[in-house]
């Protein structure tokens, strides 16, 4: 009966003792501080945190929390550093304290567009001329009124002269899930593009002519942002392009009904799924982005409806290695559309690599990049500057494969169309200060032909 008690009494100790080690490794957040935030409100800050005062999480958890939350907190793309750390206050509770230096958020930005679609096309298809380069300046507010609100005003002159103005409220409730914006811009240019030809644009126009394209566009935005990652966009807006007879007279299915104006309503609704690492050059994560545009005709245009979509997928194998597979495409319809509503594969974002010199012009189309890559340099450079406290250099030497496809008109002058196009390259990324990305790439497509690219753009 002595033996019996003792060794109860021993399970009780053992019970008690990993009861009280259970309990020690649980514990809550009492407070959340901020420090270096004098512009950004703390709500805003709190706001992208995936802990609360309150949340009850495991001892052994907490660095995992704070690469998370600093990761989070980088995306707003407000802060230059992110540093935390936690104080013990007693009872298992903790105090986590979050310490961030700010940017600049006032930001001046230079406009030097090509005419062209890239580069490239500026400087062999060109012959680099500096008549087809508009120059400008786009000052922005990042953080208007310490609120995450952006506020952009951009005045631009040469090729293309413009004047736009956007504002957008991320936030106008208490819970900070909805939000508004504005958008409104003018346009107009003395020579503009007005078919493809042979997968090239053909353009009319003199630098020193009168003005044969304009345009005009306005738009309300209502945002919606759930949870973190996700985000909902609906903007109506007014769009009102218009171009001179002589378009008409080279290409009279530019607008539809030989209309020399185009003017229709378009509802656009967005879709948003950023479950990546970093918003700005991802290498972990998933993200999806669909668009679901539709166009009521007043002139120039009937009714056009169609989806697009993006979906990434980035992973790490290995340590400084990563893959990543991201496609881009478009369901259209109707196909009946005029030449100006019809443009594909070719443009800023979406086309194959080592096609930079060529248009495919068509209805819906589907584009697969494919990449394989490495950092080789990961560092930062302190400077004793206010908003420049630090610039990071990363370095990612890579290759890759891309193919896509284009469902363009019957009969076409432009073989692209309706052909699948694929390359293979090499390349390297460079990603600094400020969200700045280079991306020098070598490819070789189908056709035999190689040439070396230069994008300031993610894939």
């Amino acid at each position: 009966m002595k033996r019996f008690a003792w060794v109860t009494s021993l399970l009780l100790l053992f019970t008690a003792d990993a009861y009280s080690r259970g309990s020690d490794s649980m514990v809550v957040i009492g407070k959340i501080n901020t420090e270096g935030n004098k512009v950004t409100r703390k709500d805003v800050i709190l706001r992208e945190l995936d802990i609360e005062s309150g949340t009850t999480i495991p001892r052994d958890s907490i660095a995992a929390f704070m690469t998370q939350n600093r990761l989070r907190l980088f995306n707003l793309q407000l802060f230059n550093e992110v540093e935390q750390s936690i104080s013990e206050s007693g009872n298992d509770t903790i105090v986590w304290n979050i310490k961030v230096k700010e940017r600049w958020y006032i930001i001046p930005k230079g406009i030097l567009q090509f005419a062209d679609r890239n580069l490239n096309t500026w400087w062999a298809d060109q012959n680099h001329d500096p008549n087809r380069v508009s120059a400008g300046l786009t000052m922005t507010d990042r953080n208007f009124r310490g609120n995450l609100e952006m506020l952009a005003v951009t005045v631009q002159a040469g090729y293309t002269q413009q004047f736009g103005i956007s504002y957008t409220r991320p936030y106008i409730n208490k819970g900070r899930t909805h939000g508004i914006g504005v958008v409104a811009s003018l346009a107009q240019s003395k020579q503009t593009y007005y078919k493809t030809v042979l997968n090239k644009l053909a353009f009319a126009g003199g630098y020193r002519g009168p003005v044969i394209w304009r345009q005009l566009e306005a738009g309300l935005e209502y945002h919606y942002r759930p949870g973190y990652a996700n985000r909902h966009i609906i903007r109506a807006s007014y769009k009102d392009y218009s171009v001179d007879d002589t378009i008409l007279q080279l290409n009279p299915d530019y607008f539809a009904d030989s209309s020399n104006r185009a003017r229709f309503i378009e509802l656009n609704y967005k879709y948003e799924y950023n479950g990546v690492d970093n918003w700005n050059y991802s290498l972990v994560g998933e993200k999806v982005v669909s668009s679901l545009v539709t166009r009521f005709g007043i002139e120039g245009i009937k009714f056009q409806s169609y989806v697009q979509f993006e979906a990434g997928m980035f992973r790490q194998p290995i340590p400084k290695w990563y893959v990543s597979l991201v496609s881009r495409g478009r369901l259209m319809a109707p196909k009946q559309q005029p030449y100006y509503f019809r443009n594909g594969l070719g443009t800023a974002t979406d086309y194959v690599r080592g096609y930079e010199y060529y248009v495919t012009d068509g209805y819906s189309y589907g584009l697969l990049r494919l990449s394989l890559k490495r950092q080789i340099f990961n560092n930062t450079y302190s400077l004793p500057l206010k908003y420049f406290t630090a610039i990071p250099v990363r370095v990612y030497p890579k290759i890759f494969f891309d193919m896509g496809y284009i469902d363009g008109p019957t009969g076409y002058i432009n073989s692209l169309s309706n052909t699948l196009m694929y390359s293979l390259g090499a390349g390297i990324d460079i990603v600094t200060l400020y969200d700045v990305k280079i991306r020098l790439e070598y490819a070789r497509n189908q056709l035999g032909q190689n040439g070396v690219y230069l994008h300031f753009n993610s894939e």
